[in-house]
């Protein structure tokens, strides 16, 4: 979800920078023409934007293309990743492991006299 987010906010700074970029281009334009003597140079300084126009567009969808391979590169990294987690009776990397209960724990003892789990006779079962 977060992915999600970063990408649109990703392409909405590209999509920016494209406005900015043609708007750029427009003020140029209309600066060469004005310097303009001939109806050739006119066309020139059109031909021109209409370069950098397509040249920003070109590179807002790369851009788009890059943050939408980011954001799937970053689903199927996090799809990818081996999580260790650190259980109670799991030692750290490289440690040793502990015998459990420790020493220092009360060990259970048999109660005397305490009625112990019944047992029953294994089944018969009638002879094939």
């Amino acid at each position: 979800m977060m992915q999600s987010y970063k990408e649109k906010i990703s392409n909405m700074a590209s999509a920016a920078k494209e406005h900015i970029t043609i708007c750029k281009a427009k003020a140029q334009e209309k600066a060469e023409k004005a310097t303009a003597r001939t109806k050739e140079e006119k066309e020139i300084a059109k031909e021109r934007r209409k370069a950098k126009e397509a040249q920003a567009k070109m590179q807002l969808h790369a851009e788009k293309a890059e943050h939408a391979a980011r954001k799937l590169n970053a689903k199927h990294s996090h799809l990818h990743t081996t999580h260790t987690h650190q259980g109670y009776n799991q030692p750290a990397p490289g440690a040793t492991a502990p015998m459990y209960p420790p020493a220092h724990y009360p060990q259970p003892q048999p109660v005397v006299g305490a009625p112990t789990a019944p047992t029953y006779p294994p089944p018969t079962y009638p002879p094939p």
